[in-house]
Formats: structure tokens, C-alpha cells, sequence
């Protein structure tokens, strides 16, 4: 008989867990994520954006992203835009010592003198000493994801343009 109260119990306390389970499980339509109400996306043409890296002089930073070291230079990203170079000799007066503007720059990284960024879709190699693009690889890379990590396709734009950038609305 005690072994029948307790296989009862043991049944009544699981049969409350599952319905306790399956209350706190919400099964909700997925919502169809439109990116257009929360950015806008920023196009380029194709002529202006191989045309767009070039070295300038330094900038403060806006909206820094990722960081490289490749001693003495500290190469800082700013999201969307280009590459701070920081002169890291005296690590306590560090030196900005230029900005490579590329449209859609997320990433870079060094090899010798030569700094490999993206340029929004394209991969460009960018000469540290003659301060110049050497090279391009066209269409390597996906259009930039809006902040928030999503693919948002742009269907409604004319041939040519690229999204390199998106802004909040």
C-alpha cells in the first residue's frame, strides 16, 4: 500500500511539472523582420567606391570597433568609415598619426607593410609605406549587416550601388 501512495505522488508531482512546463512555453508566429523600419541603408556606386581608400590625416575617434597590433602600430577600426594608424613607440604618449578612409571598413588585418581591410564588399590591400591601395579583390565579401547582426536584403535600388553603411532612423 506505501509503495502505491508514493507511485502516486511521484505521478501527481510529475503530471504538475509538465503542465507547469508546458504553460511557460510560448509558441509565437516568427515576426517578419523588416530592417527599413529601423535603418536606412547608405549606397555607394561602384567607381566611387574604388576610388573611396585613401590615407588622411588623423581623426578623433566616433564609433571605434575592432582593434589590431602590429608593434609599433596600434590600427584601430571606425565602424563603417576606415582605419585610425596610431604611432605605439612610447606606449605612454601614443601618436595618431593618420586615417585610412574605407567606405563599409569592418576589419582589417597586417602582413609586412601591407594592411588588408574590407572596403564594403571588396577586399583591399593598402600599402603602409607608399601610403596607397595596391590591390582589390571585387565583390569577395556580403553587403554589410545592419547593427543589430540582421541580413537585410535592399531589392528596391538601382544596378551598381553597394550598401556600405546603415544609420538608425
Amino acid at each position: 500500500m506505501r509503495n502505491k501512495t508514493f507511485q502516486f505522488y511521484c505521478f501527481i508531482l510529475l503530471l504538475g511539472a509538465v503542465f507547469l512546463l508546458h504553460s511557460s512555453i510560448n509558441i509565437v508566429e516568427p515576426d517578419v523582420y523588416d530592417c527599413r523600419k529601423y535603418y536606412v541603408p547608405i549606397f555607394m556606386d561602384r567607381s566611387s567606391l574604388e576610388k573611396s581608400v585613401t590615407y588622411r590625416e588623423a581623426r578623433e575617434f566616433a564609433n571605434p570597433g575592432k582593434i589590431y597590433y602590429r608593434s609599433p602600430y596600434i590600427f584601430v577600426n571606425e565602424k563603417y568609415k576606415g582605419v585610425h594608424i596610431i604611432n605605439n613607440s612610447n606606449p605612454f604618449h601614443p601618436i595618431k598619426e593618420g586615417f585610412i578612409t574605407a567606405p563599409g571598413c569592418i576589419d582589417m588585418a597586417v602582413k609586412n607593410e601591407i594592411l588588408y581591410l574590407d572596403n564594403a564588399v571588396d577586399l583591399v590591400a593598402f600599402d603602409l609605406l607608399k601610403k596607397q591601395e595596391v590591390s582589390r579583390i571585387i565583390n569577395i565579401f556580403p553587403e554589410p549587416e545592419t547593427p543589430d547582426k540582421r541580413y537585410c536584403p535592399v531589392s528596391d535600388r538601382p544596378k551598381e550601388l553597394i550598401i556600405v553603411e546603415w544609420k538608425k532612423k
